[in-house]
């Protein structure tokens, strides 16, 4: 119980991973006004991780509170499967948060160097890349992020914003797909017929 403190009330901490995880934002292209509710949930995401991680575990107050007594590391704070794989869930985050990554950064150099033509002033549908194989890679890479996080240290307000964050997201893409559909019509459905959503070959 001490080293686990010994974990908390790091506020520089706290920013750090605050920082690492918000700047993917900066390689989402925000879709007209829409976004900036799932970017702004993705980023109290973040905070609530890095706080309750290395600033104050919050959740572990409050359920302490509740139950009236301390609960084990790895229920509803701490590391999330410390009693079953031990620290393995740190190395599932880093697991994720590397291909989530890769996705994010992938999806926003294929959109960033083939979809817009400065010269043509139009768009070109993008189908390389990992956009082969599915249609939004870049909301997948970030919530891949956001599992690795809750895998790892999973707390009371993460359990509730995943959720909220995915469905959030889902609903941006079908949205973002009307407009696309409107731009490159029949080309866009043959697309969406022959490539998943989210996940290769599943959904």
């Amino acid at each position: 119980m001490e080293t686990l403190q010994g974990h908390f009330h790091n506020w520089f901490g706290v920013l750090f991973f605050i920082v690492l995880y918000g700047v993917v934002l900066l390689f989402l292209p925000f879709y007209k006004k829409m976004d900036k509710k799932p970017a702004g949930t993705y980023l109290a995401f973040v905070i609530a991780f890095a706080i309750e991680m290395h600033g104050i575990p919050f959740s572990m107050y409050v359920i302490s509170w509740i139950v009236g007594k301390n609960l084990p590391e790895g229920i509803l704070w701490g590391h999330t499967l410390v009693d079953t794989i031990g620290f393995g869930g740190m190395y599932i985050n880093i697991a994720c948060g590397a291909l989530g990554m890769f996705l994010i950064m992938n999806g926003w150099y294929n959109i960033y160097k083939k979809y817009w033509s400065k010269e043509t002033g139009t768009g070109a549908l993008v189908e390389r890349g990992i956009y082969k194989y599915i249609r939004h890679p870049q909301y997948t890479g970030l919530l891949l992020l956001s599992f690795g996080m809750m895998v790892e240290w999973a707390t009371l307000p993460l359990l509730i914003l995943y959720p909220v964050m995915v469905f959030m997201y889902v609903r941006l893409a079908k949205k973002e797909e009307k407009d696309m559909i409107k731009e490159f019509g029949t080309d866009y459905g043959d697309y969406m017929k022959q490539t998943k959503m989210f996940i290769p070959y599943i959904v």
